[in-house]
């Protein structure tokens, strides 16, 4: 028993060592951590419990039968963040460039099948050249039946991947499905071709970074829901982020304690939206006074600004914060906002977490541009979005909200639970300047002194229409507020909705407007 003993022993040294020695010196001096060292720094101490540590692959093309690591470049298992398991795999770049082999894939769809089966967050530390080249199309099937179990996933339990070096061609696809993509700066990248290919297809010259670096997908494409400077960095955010999420659908986020007894006014809140209607404010002051001891940990932060999502606790409870910002393109919905926005609300009813919208939108942005990519179809997705959401979910329009981007941002129409006006909102089709000039366009034009006439029937149409009032009358808004009122209102609103059920019609599933 003492030779089985020591076998054992040797096989686990061997499987710790990787792809050797000098490989793993490489990996740091491209400053990049081993696939063990990112497990070790991601979960609790000590609670990683690895899986098929002695796996290898079955290939023998090209010589591959004599090159055989134990772990085939890939360390799965289960783990704790935080005391909550999660499932995560981790790739090995140290052995064959971290490459998918047919092996290699069906450790990391084990894990997935099991972590649907328990209903546990699964996080995907990728680090690889792509498929296996040498094992040709049992590879692709591989990377397919990982997409496969990434889509049958989605919406069960949540999906991070942390890209923490290469990721190219079909393997992108995998993060892309999943619901938070991590990305370091000047280490990690993702294309579909990387740049030999573009130069060769269409002769533009680009870097691996502009193409495809973390800056790039964080601002550019929104494929990067947060770029990092640091592995470590990455590690300490999904982290945060795992204190915010259930571990599955029908789990509850965690809730922290939360005194309420105690004073919830917001003083600061009534001097923070200017008296000049066309003067913009910081938003995310406003979510910052409103939220939890102030934490507030934005998604998609560089992408699309004219919006701001992310999580925050109100009274102790996790929600998803969707909010306009008018320091960027005075808080307008275009195409970006749209898609971000959406994405947003879909993860957050996917996984019962309530939304709090903080409205102050002058309608959708308009031009060509706009128009010819879209901005329709686009639109339509947040509003569709909301709609279809049947979380608790609480609107507070501070100041403007026009046209169909009232409707749009959760209003009562498409189910909002409690909807909020402080007295500086303006509800109406759409601006004052603009409705006077259509509706009274002869009295200017006619008028010995159009300017004075002009602004005569602006404060007129002000006084009638760009106040919470009319909407109040007809319900359509639940209180107009003060703004020093709000953090106790949502508080409780939030408490009261603890209980709320709602449906939607039975089908086999909506068609969301892609």
């Amino acid at each position: 028993m003492k030779e089985k003993f020591e076998r054992l022993e040797k096989l686990r040294k061997e499987a710790l060592k990787s792809g050797g020695e000098k490989k793993i010196e490489n990996q740091h001096k491209k400053g990049k951590l081993t696939a063990r060292e990112r497990i070790e720094l991601l979960v609790d101490e000590g609670s990683f419990e690895e899986l098929d540590m002695f796996v290898t692959h079955r290939s023998t093309s090209f010589g591959l039968d004599k090159q055989k690591f134990l772990g085939d470049g890939v360390v799965t298992g289960f783990a704790k963040i935080n005391g909550r398991p999660v499932a995560l795999f981790s790739q090995d770049f140290t052995v064959f460039g971290g490459s998918l082999s047919e092996a290699h894939a069906e450790k990391i769809n084990k894990i997935m099948d099991m972590a649907m089966k328990i209903g546990i967050p699964v996080i995907g530390l990728n680090d690889s050249g792509g498929a296996r080249i040498q094992e040709g199309v049992v590879s692709l099937g591989g990377y397919a039946e990982l997409f496969l179990r990434n889509t049958l996933a989605s919406g069960v339990v949540p999906q991070i991947s942390a890209i923490l070096g290469p990721c190219a061609g079909g393997a992108v696809y995998s993060p892309a499905i999943t619901d938070f993509i991590f990305m370091v700066k000047n280490t990690s990248h993702m294309f579909v071709t990387g740049p030999n290919v573009v130069k060769t297809v269409t002769h533009e010259e680009v870097s691996f970074e502009d193409l495809g670096g973390a800056d790039t997908h964080a601002t550019k494409s929104g494929v990067a829901h947060f770029a990092l400077e640091s592995e470590i960095e990455v590690f300490e955010k999904i982290r945060n982020l795992m204190d915010y999420l259930p571990l599955n659908w029908r789990d509850k986020a965690p809730e922290k304690e939360f005194d309420f007894t105690k004073d919830l006014t917001v003083k600061e809140l009534d001097e923070i939206v200017p008296d000049n209607p066309n003067k913009p404010y910081d938003m995310k002051k406003v979510i910052e006074y409103l939220v939890d001891d102030g934490e507030f940990l934005e998604v998609h932060e560089n992408f699309a600004d004219n919006i701001i999502v992310g999580f925050g606790r109100v009274g102790g409870v996790s929600v998803g914060i969707v909010a306009n910002q008018p320091l960027s393109l005075a808080g307008v919905l275009d195409i970006n906002a749209s898609i971000k926005g959406a994405r947003f609300v879909r993860f957050c009813d996917a996984f019962g977490i309530p939304l709090l919208v903080l409205e102050d939108v002058p309608g959708f942005l308009p031009g060509t541009d706009q128009e010819w990519n879209g901005i329709i179809k686009n639109g339509a997705k947040l509003l569709f979005a909301f709609a279809e959401a049947t979380v608790p979910k609480v609107t507070v329009i501070t100041r403007k909200a026009y046209g169909g981007a009232y409707d749009v941002m959760n209003s009562k129409h498409i189910r909002g639970d409690f909807n909020y006006a402080w007295p500086s909102a303006e509800i109406a089709v759409m601006g004052p300047k603009g409705a006077v000039e259509i509706i009274f366009k002869k009295e200017i034009k006619n008028s010995k002194t159009p300017e004075d006439t002009l602004n005569q029937l602006l404060e007129e149409y002000r006084e009638r229409f760009a106040n919470p009032y009319s909407a109040a009358e007809r319900g359509y808004i639940d209180d107009v507020i003060k703004p020093s009122e709000t953090r106790t209102k949502i508080v409780n609103a939030f408490q009261l909705l603890k209980t709320k059920v709602d449906n939607n019609p039975k089908k086999k599933h909506c068609n969301i407007p892609l």
